[in-house]
């Protein structure tokens, strides 16, 4: 029987930061990377809301050697005199109180995106020291926190200056992260990212860890955002830009678009006072809306349509559009706290008449572009109804199942439940029969794969269909591709990569994910896609008619490996999957109640965009530049000898 009691004193208060510490979660999310580089980027954002209210157009951010970071503003600097109602330094409040900070009217802020005022703080709770240092009214003036928040320096003034700004470095609690150690390219990109949405205003980096040191500023803001993501692409029309400001509801709307060819999704990020909604909401359903009427209109009043009027799916493939709107404080909702989707409501209808407006103006003065444009919007709508009447002649004709061709390699899954089954894709023909002799014959399909794939980032759409494994792979798949493809028509639940944990199986991973993501995009947004873990080593011994084994996905691992089967072990490191049987294969990589998947999501679509168009691209130079600046070789010559 349980002796615990609950009484008065079961009730815990965590006074200032401590609730912080206790539930990092709540705030930062993961305390993994991810969280990690948050705490950078609530003291970031803070530099940012001065710049966009004109206060300084330098922002630098310093990684140093101890592993602290330094970001500095020239903004007005952190107020540093006695806040009335507390009887304490403002520049104190905002660094060890949750809900305090200039953010809460619109007297400071306008168009802030740190609505709820616990970035700084929350950031010096989970730092081992967070320094401050405000430039302000011709003074220094500094503070310091140690251990999650603590104050051992108060406000103290240290000379003059002629600078203006605030200054602050921290360092991260190694108690609190899984990883103390910031990434440069996330940095980076996160950096590069602002600088395409406040036109103007200078991003630095600072790397002491190994001296690199790089600016992101972009005059043109979105129009060079877009040009950034459809890099080499072939594009259909120019660089599109709309900016304009509503004065009833005081919305700030700033629109860039691009069509491209040979692109069969759409491509739309929007952002909500810099904060990019991932979830889309009011901003993206105006613009949709607005593109839809306009592109219709348009070709309805030019004689253009040859039928039905153009669904809004026709219309969007091909863009790559960028969203971003300004909104005063106190009308700005988000969904929730992780500020995914933007639910203001008086936004659908002014992005709504910003892109209609502008866009039906912008068509009637460029009649070239416009024709081109809508031919191909048209051509979008004939291959979709075509695509739609040869689905359904393929449902009710036995003739047309026969004709679709299918590598004599697949190994087909029994089950009609399409949402529990699952397709494995396995690199080599030697992998693939293990697997089929491992598999659950009714839920699991095997696909082995022969070589590497095509890149289909660089090949044309007819050698693509010519490929019998990607033409086995669509038709495996049953919903079809590129824009004709139905997510509601998959056979499968789970589709898996497998392969060899080498970096030629990394190859194919990358290549088989390149197809998904450019001709079955919501396959990955969904989460349908998953990559197998296979083990590194196997250690094993026999005693007698008993055989003790752990397997092992790591070196970590393959030490309390050893120890749990004891002394006299042998170890089976493997170099491949061939090198295990159907037995191993099934228990450690296959078997849902054993296995290890990792399901491939999309957290940072600008950075998806960018490394499919360098990685994947027709230009090697880039891909060699790529190279160049973030592969060790010294560590790929150590990882090979090992192997070896």
């Amino acid at each position: 029987m349980s002796n615990n009691t609950y009484n008065a004193d079961s009730i815990q208060v965590l006074h200032g930061l401590d609730a912080v510490r206790k539930r990092p979660g709540m705030y930062i999310g993961p305390t993994n990377s991810t969280g990690l580089h948050h705490l950078i980027w609530e003291i970031v954002g803070n530099a940012i809301d001065e710049a966009m209210c004109g206060y300084g157009k330098t922002i630098t951010v310093t990684i140093f050697k101890d592993g602290s970071c330094g970001v500095l503003d020239e903004g007005r600097g952190i107020p540093v005199g006695i806040n009335k109602e507390e009887g304490r330094p403002a520049v104190e409040l905002v660094f060890s109180e949750l809900h305090a900070g200039g953010k809460f009217s619109d007297s400071a802020y306008k168009n802030a995106g740190g609505l709820h005022g616990v970035g700084a703080a929350v950031t010096n709770a989970l730092s081992v020291y967070l320094d401050v240092t405000v430039y302000n009214d011709g003074e220094i003036y500094h503070l310091r926190y140690e251990n999650g928040g603590h104050l051992v320096t108060k406000l103290e003034k240290l000379g003059p200056t002629k600078k203006r700004g605030t200054l602050v470095r921290f360092k991260p609690d190694p108690e609190i992260f899984s990883t103390v150690e910031f990434k440069a390219d996330v940095i980076q990109d996160h950096l590069q990212e602002n600088a395409f949405l406040i036109g103007g205003v200078k991003f630095i980096f600072n790397d002491e860890r190994t001296g690199e040191s790089k600016t992101f500023c972009y005059e043109k803001g979105l129009q060079e955002y877009i040009a950034n993501m459809n890099g080499e692409k072939s594009p259909l029309t120019p660089i599109i830009h709309f900016h304009e400001f509503d004065e009833d509801s005081r919305v700030e709307t700033e629109i860039s678009l691009q069509y491209c060819n040979g692109v069969y999704d759409e491509t739309i990020f929007s952002y909500a006072n810099l904060i990019r909604t991932r979830d889309g909401g009011s901003h993206e359903t105006g613009f949709r809306n607005g593109l839809t009427r306009a592109i219709n209109d348009f070709a309805e009043n030019n004689g253009l349509l040859k039928g039905k009027k153009l669904e809004g799916a026709d219309i969007r493939e091909g863009i790559t559009a960028i969203i971003s709107i300004k909104i005063p404080e106190d009308i700005l909702l988000f969904e929730s706290q992780t500020k995914g989707k933007l639910t203001t409501p008086v936004v659908t209808t002014v992005v709504q008449n910003v892109i209609y407006n502008k866009l039906t103006y912008y068509l009637t003065e460029n009649k070239e572009i416009a024709l081109d444009l809508i031919h191909k919007c048209v051509a979008s709508q004939q291959a979709r109804m075509a695509a739609r009447k040869a689905k359904e002649e393929a449902r009710s004709s036995k003739k047309a199942k026969q004709e679709v061709i299918l590598s004599d390699k697949l190994t087909p899954a029994q089950s009609k439940q399409y949402m529990l089954n699952e397709l494995f894709i396995v690199e080599g023909d030697s992998a693939g029969g293990t697997a089929k002799k491992g598999r659950d014959r009714i839920h699991q399909a095997i696909l082995p794969l022969r070589g590497k794939p095509l890149n289909t980032d660089s090949v044309s759409l007819d050698r693509l269909l010519q490929n019998e494994e990607f033409a086995t792979l669509i038709n495996t798949i049953g919903a079809g591709f590129g824009q004709t493809f139905d997510i509601s028509d998959i056979h499968y639940g789970k589709i898996i990569i497998m392969t060899d944990a080498d970096t030629d199986g990394a190859h194919i991973q990358t290549l088989l994910l390149t197809f998904f993501y450019k001709y079955m995009k919501q396959l990955v947004t969904a989460g349908h896609i998953y990559i197998a873990v296979p083990p590194l080593y196997r250690v094993f011994k026999e005693e007698g008619h008993k055989k003790i084994q752990q397997y092992a996905w790591s070196d970590e691992e393959l030490e309390i490996a050893k120890k749990k089967v004891g002394a006299g072990y042998k170890i089976n490191r493997y170099k491949g999957l061939g090198e295990m049987d159907a037995i191993q294969l099934k228990e450690t990589t296959m078997d849902p109640r054993t296995r290890l998947l990792v399901k491939v999501d999309i957290e940072d679509p600008f950075l998806v965009e960018k490394r499919i168009n360098v990685l994947m691209g027709r230009d090697a130079s880039l891909r060699r530049k790529w190279v160049e600046d973030n592969v060790d070789f010294n560590t790929v010559d150590t990882f090979l000898k090992e192997v070896k």
